[in-house]
């Protein structure tokens, strides 16, 4: 993740059996500093713990790679006669560029 070394996924493997011991409170106070735990069964990669921030910003980045293909899907198959200019939609729609100037829009 992120690019992660070497050194950094092999302190981010944890052992199942930490588990079993009662670690489990020390495992992820390791996953709010470090952002990651990758649990170990079998000598298998069981299940990867991240920190509720990191996962959110791995959402935020999968929900914007969606909307991405979905823009260059649009883009693709967009058929230039089909469109018109700002001005002419303004113009069409009988709003002025003053008229948008007075509105207060949040755009996140």
């Amino acid at each position: 993740m992120d690019g992660m070394s070497l050194v950094e996924m092999m302190n981010a493997l944890v052992p199942i059996t930490r588990f079993n011991k009662g670690e489990a409170n020390r495992i992820f106070e390791e996953v709010e500093s470090t952002g990651i735990k990758i649990v170990v069964k079998n000598n298998k990669p069981a299940c990867i713990l991240i920190s509720p921030e990191k996962y959110e910003k791995l959402m935020e980045m999968f929900s914007d790679s969606i909307l991405y293909a979905e823009a260059e899907k649009r883009m693709a198959a967009n058929d230039d006669r089909e469109t018109i200019s700002h001005k002419a939609l303004l113009d069409e729609l009988g709003i002025s560029e003053a008229d948008l100037a007075a509105v207060d829009v949040d755009i996140e």
